[in-house]
Parts: structure tokens; sequence; C-alpha cells
């Protein structure tokens, strides 16, 4: 029998059955209960007119409350054709040709959600708050896209590198339904934006200005406090040219109100109510010792941050939500006019019937047996599991049994997925030795969709394949998560599988309005004991739990403990975490209880922000939308720098949301669409991860294509030339691959046609000008055809060089930018934007270490591109350059270059301190995480001294080896000629490598008070498809790292000892850098040198 007629048949059975059990069920009620339902009068305004009159037809309808949108619809058309009311407009068409909207507030709104219960609606409480007797309802024909949307739509979808309006590869209609959802949340963000400051976007520091930094700014001009406002500025500058504005072209009727502050060279004003000590500019000018230029001019435009009109009415603000158990339950009433059913009243347990499953392709073992595990996951909660028998694999295997699991349906946690996985084993043990059998396809399944309606029927789930051994296996954790389904239907593995269906749609409760015994998790054994005082030897175990790591693993004892005082719990928002981890989701009064008290706390609110903490709730162990929904009310209070920096956690983050619409996807769109930086930086999160995971793309789309509605025409015209700009330099790049297949040779022939093409491209269709991906307030314009070329690597990247394209730049340098094909750019992604988090901790010390995150960005799937800094060098080049391959083992080599690189002594000095302060820097960094594979071609330092490091491709202790050996035989690199620079040999002490001590202790201490930030960054990141970063033991290292548990004390002494270790082991890095040399051992990195 094949699948098709097997879903059939048992459909029909389910059918009957449950009809059968309903009728028994309902008829006991029935004979005892006759409730009248609650009616609700309407108007509705109909799409059609009488011929008499030009007015459209009306109609009043009593509505029943419990009605849902879907019945009513069905009752205004049977009621125009009982009342003879155009007949060849009704009998020609269905209900669903017609859309139901309302005003509300000057606005339409759409009433969207067919299947939405009646009284639920916002329109129905906007009307009772108006004391309206009547509601008014107009139905209009569903309006069709204009050629204009569709070519907008086009555009759109080609900027997200995905089609949103693609429902192929869907059992649902959850995309269209967020697409739509998230109309609201943006249209009240653009009316909310302030035009002007959107426009010019001021890049502010919520973060105290650093001792070091406090100094009056200075430039040739003027002279200004830098507690002055941008306004105060600009009037300072007016009062001393006011006899000089002939001369500097200032009309007379002009004053300072009608200009804004820029950068010179760069797209970032100086604007707004904050002081100029706050604009991220101006305090880097400061850190560099630089002079501040900037250049008077006009406002840009608001205009030109136009947003397209939408096509689509506001839909309904309740849209998608549930009614009260009150409102829902068939107790007490009369089921005759039940229509929706809570699910709270289903005590039955829960089932599925797995039919079989479909394969193309044999498997090439004949001898193999599989069978399905059935596992019912809340976030990580294992609630339920069973599995079927197992049977001989062929192309088709057909189980039609059903698997009942050990939870009730009541008990079924919104955000609850049934995750479905076909295992694989050798034949003749029975394949029930879970240990001999193998992963081999994987699928899951909502059980309560978007709508909170149970899942019901029948689903054929095209599968997910595990990756091969020999393929790229790092992102599996997160896509085993995901509820979307191959969208390769043709050759993937298909199952069948059956769900209960019922007469009525089965809703979760959004709540319930009164009170039952144990319905607020106070039974009469547990409620007690939660409000009971804590006894004093449990008082010690309870704050020794709530201290340890995020990475500590809770017993059930711990939980049993967190769970049994969970009131004392909630007097400690360290304490959520653990206590959220307690809860046990596959109870419907623990979650119940769980949430009662968080709405009742108000100490999570009135706590100080902990960004890590926050950020912890969003991790894939919590799938409950109210517990997400707080950590992110908390991440509200996060400035705009702030966001940026964690930005890249947040996006992951996403992937751990149960739905498409949730609190997180929102906070990100608003935040985005306030601010054009962390929309720059979102577009190409989302976009690289559209690109690279085929898991998430239609959820990552559905929020991109909602920012790209909002963001206004200026940011997509940007968006446009580098999207243009990153497809044009990949397809350069792979056509010079094919050219050159060998791994390091570029010959000059090969340079000469990258400059050729690159010509081609400059002259037939290149952007005259783009934002720099990973900077976008600097624009590049014409290529420097003459001083591009080929590196010499594997994968061919190419080193260019464009154009300053702001025409009041001061600098003469051109913008150099590495662009990659081939290399998975996220893990460098992660570990600079940690170094900027290390950087901004450092500067709470009042610590300047001199990090240099260089810019790098992934722009598409092992797509990206890394900036060229000015005026740098790796230490492979300086040694090179003087004596060969040993100079390897040449201390002074270094020393002399610096020298050699300062004008004078005064500026060497100043060198020296920058070198002993970022090298400082660095080894805590570097040692912190783990980075290996540390040679003389990925460190580099500047001609001012500043020594940074490049190439992430190693980290948490995942070092390489050469010939079986260990490369990493030292905690991080500092070497005799590193000593050298700070004026020291061998076991001798000088004032520069004391001050290097001191700065590195410091340092690390700081890096610890921040442990459980930096092990949350790092846990939210595993998921990514990092191959070095897949599971909580890689994370493992940085607790080790930071000698967690010990005192600080200890700490200190320990990352003293490990300065003494480098020291005495500093020759065999030496001995390393030296084979580099000789042998050219690249390991993967590219030479940044021509």
């Amino acid at each position: 029998m094949s699948l098709s007629s097997l879903i059939l048949d048992n459909l029909c059975y389910v059918h009957r059955e449950e009809n059968r059990r309903r009728r028994r069920k309902m008829k006991a009620f029935t004979s005892t209960f006759s409730v009248i339902m609650d009616q609700i009068s309407i108007e509705f305004v109909l799409p059609t007119s009488t011929k008499s009159s030009r007015s459209p037809d009306t109609l009043l309808l009593e509505v029943a409350a419990n009605w849902t949108v879907e019945q009513v619809k069905a009752q205004v058309w049977l009621r125009a054709v009982a009342s003879n009311l155009c007949p060849e407009f009704y009998q020609k068409f269905s209900p669903d040709h017609c859309i139901l909207l309302y005003q509300k507030k000057g606005n339409w709104c759409e009433i969207y959600d067919k299947h939405q219960v009646f009284q639920t609606l916002d329109c129905i409480r906007y009307w009772k708050a108006l004391k309206k007797d009547v509601g008014k309802i107009h139905l209009t024909c569903r309006p069709q896209p204009s050629e204009d949307s569709v070519r907008y739509q086009r555009y759109l979808n080609y900027l997200i590198g995905y089609d949103v309006t693609d429902v192929s590869n869907v059992h649902d209609d959850e995309l269209e339904f967020t697409r739509r959802k998230l109309f609201s949340p943006r249209r009240i963000e653009l009316s909310d934006r302030d035009p002007k400051l959107y426009s010019m976007d001021p890049w502010i520091t919520s973060k105290p200005l650093p001792d070091c930094l406090t100094v009056s700014t200075a430039s040739q001009t003027i002279k200004v406090s830098i507690d002055d406002t941008p306004v105060q500025v600009l009037q300072t500058f007016f009062a001393k040219i006011a006899n000089k504005r002939a001369l500097l072209g200032i009309p007379d009727d002009m004053c300072e109100a009608d200009y804004v502050l820029r950068v010179c060279g760069r797209e970032e004003y100086i604007y707004g109510n904050h002081p100029v000590r706050d604009f991220h500019w101006i305090r880097q000018c400061l850190k560099n010792g630089e002079e501040i230029h900037l250049v008077l001019e006009s406002a840009p435009n608001p205009e030109q941050d136009q947003v397209q009109r939408e096509d689509w009415a506001q839909v309904d603000d309740c849209t998608g939500v549930a009614g009260t158990h009150e409102q829902l339950t068939i107790e007490e009433k009369d089921h005759e006019r039940v229509f929706t059913i809570s699910l709270w009243d289903c005590s039955r347990k829960f089932r599925v019937k797995v039919l079989g499953i479909d394969i193309p392709t044999l498997p090439r073992n004949p001898e193999l047996i599989v069978f399905v595990e059935a596992s019912i996951f809340h976030g990580q909660q294992l609630l339920a599991q069973e599995r079927t028998t197992s049977k001989a694999f062929t192309e088709e295997v057909l189980w039609n049994t059903w698997l009942e699991f050990n939870i009730r349906i009541r008990d079924l946690p919104k955000g609850s997925r049934l995750s479905l996985q076909v295992n694989i084993g050798a034949g003749g043990g029975g394949g029930h030795d879970k240990t001999k059998s193998r992963l081999l396809y994987y699928v899951n399944l909502l059980l309560v969709d978007h709508r909170s309606l149970l899942r019901q029927g029948e689903f054929i789930l095209h599968m997910w394949k595990m990756p091969e051994k020999t393929e790229d296996n790092s992102s599996v954790n997160a896509d085993k998560l995901t509820s979307a389904t191959n969208p390769d239907k043709a050759s993937s593995m298909a199952l069948a599988i059956l769900l209960d269906k019922y007469c009525y749609p089965v809703a979760l409760p959004k709540s319930r309005e009164s009170k039952e015994p144990g319905g607020d998790g106070r039974s009469a054994e547990g409620g007690e004991r939660g409000l009971r005082e804590m006894p004093n030897h449990l008082r010690k175990q309870f704050e020794a739990i709530i201290e340890t790591d995020p990475l500590h693993h809770l017993s059930p004892e711990d939980k049993e403990l967190l769970w049994h005082f969970r009131q004392e719990c909630m007097r400690h928002p360290s304490a959520y975490p653990k206590l959220l981890s307690s809860v046990r989701w596959g109870r419907q009064e623990a979650v119940l209880a769980t949430h009662r008290l968080l709405e009742r706390s108000t100490v999570w609110d009135r706590s100080p922000l902990d960004v890590g903490l926050a950020m912890q709730l969003l991790d894939c162990h919590y799938s409950d939308a109210n517990v997400r929904s707080m950590a992110v009310r908390k991440l509200e209070t996060l400035g705009d720098d702030d966001v940026l920096r964690y930005l890249l956690q947040l996006v992951q983050a996403v992937k751990f949301e149960p739905y498409h619409d949730s609190a997180l996807a929102r906070f990100l769109l608003k935040r985005a669409l306030r601010s054009k930086r962390i929309g720059h930086f979102l577009f190409w999160f989302l976009r690289s991860e559209i690109a690279t995971s085929m898991h998430y793309q239609q959820r990552y789309a559905v929020l991109l294509e909602a920012y790209l509605r909002g963001c206004g025409d200026d940011m997509l015209q940007d968006f446009r030339h580098q999207v243009e700009m990153t497809e044009a330099l990949q397809k350069v790049t792979r056509e010079i691959k094919t050219m050159s297949a060998e791994k390091y040779d570029v010959s000059a022939q090969v340079v000469f046609q990258l400059r050729q093409k690159l010509e081609n491209l400059q002259t037939s269709g290149l952007p005259e000008s783009f934002r720099v991906p990973y900077d976008p307030g600097l624009r590049a314009g014409a290529l420097v055809i003459e001083q591009c070329k080929v590196m010499a690597s594997k994968k061919k990247p190419l080193w260019l060089q464009f154009k300053r394209a702001d025409p009041t730049t001061r600098s003469s340098d051109t913008i150099g930018i590495i662009f990659k094909d081939g290399d998975d750019l996220r893990q460098d992604m992660l570990i600079l934007q940690i170094l900027l988090i290390m950087e901004s901790i450092w500067e709470e010390e009042s610590l300047d270490l001199s990090l240099l995150p260089y810019g790098c960005i992934s722009t598409g799937n092992k797509i990206g591109m890394i900036e060229i800094v000015k005026d740098a060098t790796t230490i492979a080049n300086i040694q090179q350059s003087v004596v060969g391959s040993t100079g390897a083992f040449k201390d002074e080599i270094l020393n002399q270059w610096l020298q050699d690189k300062c004008v004078n002594e005064e500026k060497f000095q100043q060198a020296v301190e920058r070198f002993v302060f970022s090298c400082g820097g660095y080894c805590v960094a570097t040692y912190v995480l783990g980075v290996g594979d540390r040679h003389n071609d990925n460190i580099m330092i500047t001609e001012s001294g500043n020594l940074f490091h490049i190439d992430f491709g190693h980290i948490l202790g995942n070092y390489k080896s050469f010939l079986g050996i260990s490369k990493e035989r030292v905690p991080f690199v500092l070497t005799p000629d590193f000593l050298y620079v700070m004026g020291t040999s061998g076991k001798k002490s000088s004032p520069h490598f004391l001050k290097f001590q001191d700065v590195c202790v410091r340092a690390y201490l700081a890096l610890r008070h921040h442990t459980n930030l930096l092990i949350i960054l790092f846990s939210m990141m595993l998921m990514t498809g990092m191959p070095q970063l897949t599971s909580k033991e890689d994370i493992e290292y940085i607790r080790e790292a930071l000698t967690v548990g010990h005192p600080e004390e200890e700490a200190q002494r320990h990352l003293l000892d490990q300065i003494e270790i480098c020291r005495d082991k500093g020759w065999t890095v030496q001995f390393n850098w030296f084979l580099h040399l000789v042998l050219g051992i690249k390991q993967g990195v590219e030479k940044r040198s021509a």
C-alpha cells in the first residue's frame, strides 16, 4: 500500500473514532447544561451595492462570541445569499474572496486569522473601551498586488538573497502570517522615528570616559571643552568666524542652526544633545592622539529615507492570540455551540501514528535495519520519548503504528516540538541497542502552531540528512532544532505521520482567569514550601548553586531544591536561569506557576542590567515565550553601541525561538529601524545566515524583509551597491581560481588577468561608490587597479585597493580590502567581536591595551571581506627582510625595525610603550580564548608599535600539531624578540617588563570578573557552525584559563607563572617560526604581504 492511500485510510479512522468519542462525552454535558453564549452585535458593510443606490449593502448580525472568524464570514455570506443581495456576486464567489477590515484610530486594520475566536479580537476590546454597542466591519474584495509592488518585492528578494513569497516548502502559513504581523511593530517604529536623527545616526557610546582620555580637545581652528554639545561647538565656531563669513563662503542669512558637523572623510555626524566626548569618533581621536577634523555642511535630507507605502492593512494586534481557558473550555457549556476547544480540557495522552518512510535512493547495505525515534522536547528538556520497532531498510518502510507518549495533551507547552529521527543499525541484533544505531535523518514539528492551535491530521515531512563524516557537521546542533522541512523534496527522505484529528480546533489558552486548586502551582504539599523560610543548612547549598557559572550542570537534587524554594529564587535575578532550568515544562501546573511567579515579581525589572544574564535566557535551553520576552525586556535598556557589541549573538539566538515572530525578532527589528548602523550590520549578519543555513533561511529572510521595508530608500540603494560589488568580486575570484590551481603559485600572468578583469568591471558595471561592509562610515570609490593583486594562498583571495569616495577626506591613503571566497569568516568575526568586548571591559578599569580588532565581515556562504590595516606588516616579513629565515632567532631585529620607523627618540619611546600595552592585551586575550596556530605570519605590528594578531582559525585550545607534536608549547606568544623591545632578556627585568606584567595581571583579573558573560557569549555561538565551537567541552577551556573557583591571589600567581613559562620556552616559539619560514608551512594562513 502506498503512503498516500495509507494516510487517507487512517484519517477516516481518526475522524470516526474521535466523533464517536466526542458524541459520548458531550451527551453527558448537554443533558445538564444549556448556557446561552454571549452575542456581539456587528454591522457588516458589504462589497456590493444595490442598483438603485450607490451606498454599499449592510447587514446587522448578532455574532456568537465563540465563533471563529471563518465561521463569521460564512454566516455573513449565507445571510447575503438568503437576503438575495447581488446574487451574481455571492453565488459566484466564496467568503475567502473577501477580507475583513475595521477602523482603529484612523487606521485600517485587517482581521487576518480565520481560526481566531471572535471574542478575542482586538477590535472587540477596542469597541468595548469606546462603549460601542454595535461594531462595524467592512468586507472588501481581497486586494491583488500592483505591478509596482510586485517589482518592489522582486527587488527586496534580490537584496535578501531569498524569495520570501515562496511558500512551496511550508506546511502552514506561518511565513506569511509573520510577514503580516511584523508590519505593526515596523509601522509603530516608523511613526516614532525622528527623521533628522535617523538620517544622520550619530554613533554615541554610553560608557563613561576612561581616566586616561580626560583631556580637552584642540584643533588648529577652535578649542572646545569635551563637555560641549555639538550645538555649543557650532556656536563657538560661528562666534570666532563672525568677521570671516564671506571668506569662508557662509551666507549672512545662515546661522549655526542651518548646519551640522560631520567627520572629514566619513559619513559620521556629530549631532544631538550629547557632549562631544560621547561620540565614538571623538573618543578614537583622543585615544590615538589625533587631531579632530570636522566639516561644516547642511543636514542630509530626511526625504532620502522615504519608505515605500505598504499595500497591506495593519493586522489585528491580537492576531494569533488564543482566548483564556474560561473562554474556550467546554465545561458547563452547550456543546452544540462549542466551536474551539481548550487544550487544557484534553486529558488523554498525546500520540502520533508513524505511517512510514519513503526514500528515493536505496541504502547501499541491504542488511541494515531502520527505526523511527520520536521525542517531545521543550528547549533542551526531554518531555517524553517513544520509538517504533525495527524493520528492514528498503525504499519504502511502513509501520502504520501508534506511538503513545507518557504526557497528556493538556501538558504540552507552547514551543514543544516533536523530534522525529530515522536511525539505522546492523541487522541481526534486533536493532534495539542505541549504541549500535546511527542517526541518519531528522525533522521537527511544533505541536502547537504559531496560532496556539494543536496540530491535527496528516503530515508528510521531508527530512534533513545527517552530514557524513567527510562533510562539515559543525552546525548540526543548531540544525537539529529547526522546525523547517527540507526544501529538496525530490531527493530527501519523506516521513508520513498522523496526529489525532478532532471535530474542532484545539487551542492552547493564553491564561486562566480564575484560580483553581493547584492552579498556581501551590498544591497542598508544594505551595506552602515555596513560601517557607529556608533553613540555614539549605541556604548555604542554595547560595553555592546560584554562584556556579553557566557551564555548571544542575543535579536532580539541585533542581528540586531550587523549585522547592522558588519564591526565594525570585528574589535573586542571578538564580533565574537555574530556576527556569529546574521547571518541569511538561506539567501544566508547573508552567502556570512559573508564569505567575514571573508576572508578579518586580525584582527582575528593578535589578541592574546584567547583559550576560539576560542573554543566557535567550539560549537554546529556554523556549518559553514569557521567559524569552522577559530577557528581551531587560535588553531594551541597552544603548546602540552595546546592541552592536552583542548583535552577533542576538542574531544567532533567533534560531532558538520556536516561532518566526518573537519578542527578540521584534527587538532586533525595532533597534535596526532606529539606527542605520545597527541596521547595516543586521543586514549583513542576516544575509550571511540566509546564504549559509538552509535550515533557518525562511526565519531570517522574513526578519530581513521586515527591516528592508522600513529602512528607507537611501539604505536600500546602499545595500544594492554593496551586494552588486560582492557578486562582481566573487565572480572574478572564481574565475581567477580556475586559472591558477596551484596552492601558492601566483604568476605575473594571473595578476595581469585580474587587473584586466577589474578594469572591465570598472568600466561596465561596478557601482561608483559603496559603503564598506565592515565599516559603514567609510565609502569606497573606484578601484586603484595597479595596486590590486592575487594573494599567494590556496583560496586565491584578492588584495584590493579603493580610492576614498568622500571628497572631504584628509587622508591620501587608499582603502585596502582583502576579498575572500571559500573561507568561513564567522569564527574570525566572533573572536574580533570578543576582543571588542574585552576592550570595553578594560576601558571600565581605565586600561587602554591598544587592541586592533580590524574589520572583518561574512557577506555570504564562505564569502567575506577583511580590512587591510595601514602601515602594518607581519613579524615574518620583518625577520625575513634582514637575514632571511634565520631572522627568527635574531632578538634585536624587531626592536631595530621599530626604531627605523620612528623619526625621533620620543616617537620610539611612545612606540615601545604602545608595544608593551598591546602585547600585554593580546597575551591575555589569546590565552583566555585559547587562540592557537600562532606563528610569525599571523602576528603583525604597525609602524607606531601596535602589536596585533590575525587569522583566528584555532581557538579554545584546539591547537594544531606538526609531525604529531603539538606546536603550542607555551600559553601565549612572548618571544625573546618581544622581550628585547621591552628592554629585557633572559630572567632580567626592566621597567617596561614590570609594566607589562602589571598590565597583564590587571587585564586578566578584569576579565575574571566577567567570566559568566564570556562563557555565555561563546555558548550562544555553539550553534553557528564553527568547527572549533561545537560542544560545551570546547567552552570549558575559558573556565580553566580564567581559573574559575580560585581566589584572586591564586589567579594572579597563575598568570605570572604563565609569563615565566613563556620566558623559559620562548626559544621553542622561535624554532617553530624558523620552521615556518624555512619549510613554508602556511597552515592555511595567507600572507598579508606582496
